[in-house]
């Protein structure tokens, strides 16, 4: 049985307990409400976090991504042994392979089109990455594993990646759908698809109370962003931080204030 109390901190309407993040007027600072690309920025006391010391100021920005990540990993359920598909290596899935590592995985195999991301895949200690534009995913997936993926792990966020899930994991198997897709975006699923492998389908949406886990692991040196290409821009740049981003020039473009 679901308990509902009126305990949002944002807005003070009714929410699951322990579930802030389907609160039915969810705001976010710099979304919905200013406080982004600013010099200068009002916030709740309670939504500030302290920066330890030995987290270089840089890496500060991807504690948010990690507490999604994070967040993601849990609802996967990811047990010693397993062997994980990843699809897409941006930000969210080069993040994801340290998770995936840090909770034993036995075979980790990672999807990425572009060069320089597969790369980092490769020094972050996956098992196999593979170029799905020129390799068959599916058959490498099937060739190194028994009966396909215990989880898969979707982060590219495509129509096209979403609907490959069904075809590589096992049966039994777990898919998260992480990637944001347009929202008016479909996928076709024949009913007997899940019903014959006896799936689970989890969606991952934003990081409930994942965020000090994130900054532990950070603290820790358990998540190395030491291969991120990082560019900074000043405000009056940011078109063209919008641009890079666009183009995929670096891994992430970051914003920094100029008060």
């Amino acid at each position: 049985m679901l308990v509902r109390v009126k305990a949002c901190s944002v807005c003070g309407t009714d929410i699951h307990i322990g579930l802030p993040h389907f609160c039915e007027n969810l705001a976010a600072l710099g979304v919905h409400t200013d406080g982004g690309f600013a010099g200068y920025s009002v916030v709740p006391e309670s939504q500030l976090y302290n920066l330890p010391s030995n987290i270089p100021f840089d890496w500060g920005c991807f504690i948010e991504p990690i507490s999604c990540a994070i967040h993601g990993i849990d609802l996967a359920g990811i047990k010693a042994g397993d062997n994980v598909v990843i699809i897409g290596t941006g930000t969210i899935g080069l993040i994801m392979i340290q998770l995936v590592r840090l909770h034993g995985a036995h075979k980790l195999i990672v999807a990425e089109p572009i060069k320089e991301r597969r790369d980092i895949a490769r020094r972050l200690n996956s098992d196999l990455v593979v170029d799905p534009i020129k390799e068959n995913l599916k058959d490498v997936v099937y060739s190194n594993t028994y009966d396909g993926a215990d989880v898969v792990i979707e982060c590219a966020g495509t129509p096209k990646t979403t609907r490959s899930t069904f075809d590589l994991v096992k049966r039994g198997g777990t898919i998260i759908f992480f990637g944001v897709c347009d929202r008016d975006s479909t996928i076709t699923i024949r009913p007997q698809e899940i019903y014959l492998k006896e799936l689970t389908i989890i969606g991952s949406y934003i990081n409930p109370n994942t965020f000090s886990r994130a900054i532990n692991l950070l603290s820790l040196n358990k998540i190395d962003l030491t291969y991120f290409s990082i560019k900074k821009h000043s405000l009056d740049e940011l078109f063209k931080a919008f641009k890079y981003h666009k183009e995929r020039r670096y891994l992430k473009n970051v914003i920094v204030p100029n008060p």
